[in-house]
């Protein structure tokens, strides 16, 4: 059987008119989706605007292409590369791309909620305004990058890398962000309320202003941290080490709890954490 027929028939089983949909202004040289199925991917090609709605395609090679507005929702991809790819504003809802590389990727305001990008690489990628909302980004490694206003609500960032991004007014909120390296990170006024960082790392991190109502703090390690302004009213810091973080004030520290693990900065105390006092 012909790769092009073979492909057409890939393409109606998933749901995708067996036309070219793919030709005219959204492709490159004609090319169409049978090609891309047959070639495994369409490096530097214009894809922009194209329906590639539920694509199975592991390990597929978009280096360099243009995805702009594409439609990519629920599409498998696991292991795919975007390297230098121009993914703004992509619909990404639920797809599926684990291992996939991003580095220096274009996603300003991409859509992957409750896509799985886990063990994923976004070096130097830019993520503002991303929506990743529910996603799944457990060992993915986003340090270095451009994070400011993204959506991350009730993500599961466990062991994932932030070392050194910038996540100013980021929402963190309800994110399970266990083991997450945050070191060296920019996350000024960004919202971390209820997040669950539990032996995370934000040593040296700028929090200033940040939200960390009813966080779960314990054993994170906060040193050299600044706090200037952070909320931290019924935030567990249980065994964390606060141990050189600036702009901590005792009014502040009152509103949150600790136990006898917990290292402070000289002259300070807080109170033992109790039943409820994460509500």
């Amino acid at each position: 059987m012909p790769v092009a027929f073979r492909a057409i028939i890939f393409a109606a089983s998933i749901g995708i008119a067996a036309a070219p949909v793919l030709a005219g202004p959204a492709a490159a040289g004609g090319v169409d989706l049978a090609e891309i199925v047959a070639n495994g991917g369409c490096p530097g090609c214009d894809l922009s605007l194209a329906e590639m709605r539920g694509l199975s395609l592991p390990g597929a090679d978009f280096t360099k292409t243009d995805l702009r507005e594409a439609d990519l929702k629920g599409a498998s991809l696991a292991g795919a590369r975007f390297v230098r790819a121009d993914l703004q504003r992509v619909e990404m809802e639920r797809a599926q791309l684990s291992d996939s590389d991003f580095s220096r990727a274009s996603m300003r305001g991409a859509d992957l909620e409750k896509a799985d990008v886990s063990m994923a690489r976004f070096d130097g990628a830019d993520l503002r305004e991303v929506d990743f909302g529910d996603a799944v980004m457990v060992g993915a490694d986003l340090s270095d990058v451009d994070l400011r206003g993204a959506f991350l609500r009730r993500a599961d960032i466990s062991a994932a890398a932030f070392r050194d991004a910038k996540l100013d007014d980021a929402d963190l909120e309800r994110t399970n962000a266990e083991g997450a390296d945050f070191s060296g990170a920019r996350l000024i006024y960004a919202d971390l309320d209820r997040i669950r960082a539990r032996g995370a790392s934000f040593r040296g991190a700028d929090l200033t202003g940040a939200r960390l109502s009813s966080a779960d703090l314990t054993g994170a390690d906060l040193t050299g941290a600044d706090l200037s302004r952070a909320h931290l009213r019924r935030t567990n810091l249980s065994g964390a080490d606060l141990t050189d973080v600036k702009g901590l004030t005792e009014r502040r520290l009152a509103q949150a709890c600790g136990n006898a693990e917990t290292k402070l900065p000289e002259g300070f105390s807080i109170k033992p954490c109790g039943a409820g006092s994460q509500d």
